[in-house]
């Protein structure tokens, strides 16, 4: 069985989506095992709606919320009883194997170090959400806000990380890695950019196709794209503002008139296939790489649906081994770095 602990207080609409979201993992997943975290009277209130199999869920009683307003560490530290830090708590215990929540990001991050603790080797852990593409695949960009100020050798790691990732949970044998600049030409960036292209170019364990700019996210030329979270979490915010934008201009001009809204018919499939192809919720959630064990962070208003399919990608992480993967890259690059630098002093 794999074992997946639930946030189930985390997030906008929690429990009730949280509760529906496990219930239809569960359905469909048989070797799946869950432990709900959360408000024990609230959870088998929404739990008594659906069928299920009760030998593969269990709740583990909490009293506390960190909402999303409140201080990270502060919150993590204080709040000792919260879903949030039980969850983490959990995990460090080895009673699961993964870990979903929808809560706040900034929890999520600080309980998953403070608590849960990196991977040795990991220079710092990154978010990486997986961005639904033209080509119907995903582009996986890494990091997306962990670490707004990053060096060289971060931005390396979180190539190898995110490699692994790809690997483990979606199959792609050998990921295509970018570089996000600001244009393709190795020249192009600041200092951070043009050392860390020399660095990428010199990692023997994974793909790396060059620079690549912003519009690679949403075309697919790269599979993995690596940039530093202040960069980065601009770029995902940005896509999905876009993408907003687009969806609310069509449905306004559908709408203008009886003539726009005869079209909209004749469009009705296309339209749904391109909001399906877009749909961040069937996309995933963002991993959390670097740390001990597998932690899948939800978009905070996720509905059951996107809930169940973070679920599921947890659990298709643990059993491709992603941790283990991640961590023989790593360790790899690690002992070429350690050979450099003893080298480079003999020289000196």
């Amino acid at each position: 069985m794999t074992k997946i602990v639930i946030d189930a207080m985390g997030g906008d609409f929690a429990p009730q989506e949280q509760v529906k979201g496990s219930v239809e993992a569960l359905n469909k997943d048989k070797d799946l095992y869950l432990i709900l975290v959360g408000d024990e009277t609230q959870l088998k209130t929404e739990l008594s709606q659906y069928s299920y199999d009760a030998s593969r869920l269990e709740i583990v009683h909490t009293t506390e919320v960190i909402g999303m307003e409140e201080v990270p560490t502060k919150a993590v530290k204080t709040k000792k009883d919260s879903s949030t830090v039980v969850a983490f708590r959990l995990l460090k215990e080895d009673k699961a194997d993964g870990l979903v929540s929808s809560g706040s990001t900034g929890a999520v991050l600080t309980a998953g170090v403070l608590i849960l603790g990196r991977r040795k080797g990991v220079s710092r852990p990154a978010l990486c959400p997986a961005i639904p593409n033209y080509k119907g695949g995903k582009t996986f960009l890494c990091d997306c806000g962990a670490n707004l100020e990053c060096k060289s050798v971060n931005l390396v790691h979180f190539a190898v990380m995110a490699t692994a990732y790809a690997q483990a949970v979606y199959g792609i044998e050998n990921p295509k890695v970018g570089l996000l600049n600001n244009g393709t030409e190795d020249h192009k960036g600041l200092l951070l950019q043009q050392e860390s292209n020399v660095l990428l170019k010199e990692t023997d364990c994974i793909n790396y196709i060059g620079n690549v700019e912003g519009r690679e996210l949403m075309y697919g030329e790269a599979d993995v794209i690596v940039s530093d979270g202040f960069t980065g979490n601009i770029a995902m915010k940005s896509v999905e503002g876009c993408g907003k934008a687009v969806g609310a201009i069509l449905k306004r001009e559908f709408k203008r008139n009886l003539f726009t809204k005869l079209k909209a018919l004749v469009c009705g499939k296309v339209l749904k296939n391109i909001k399906k192809s877009l749909d961040y919720e069937t996309a995933g959630g963002a991993m959390f790489l670097g740390l001990n064990k597998t932690v899948v962070k939800g978009h905070g208003n996720s509905k059951a649906r996107g809930f169940a399919v973070y679920i599921q990608q947890a659990a298709e992480a643990v059993r491709g081994d992603m941790i283990g993967k991640m961590g023989a890259m790593l360790d790899a690059v690690n002992a070429k770095e350690a050979e450099k630098a003893a080298q480079d002093k003999a020289e000196a």
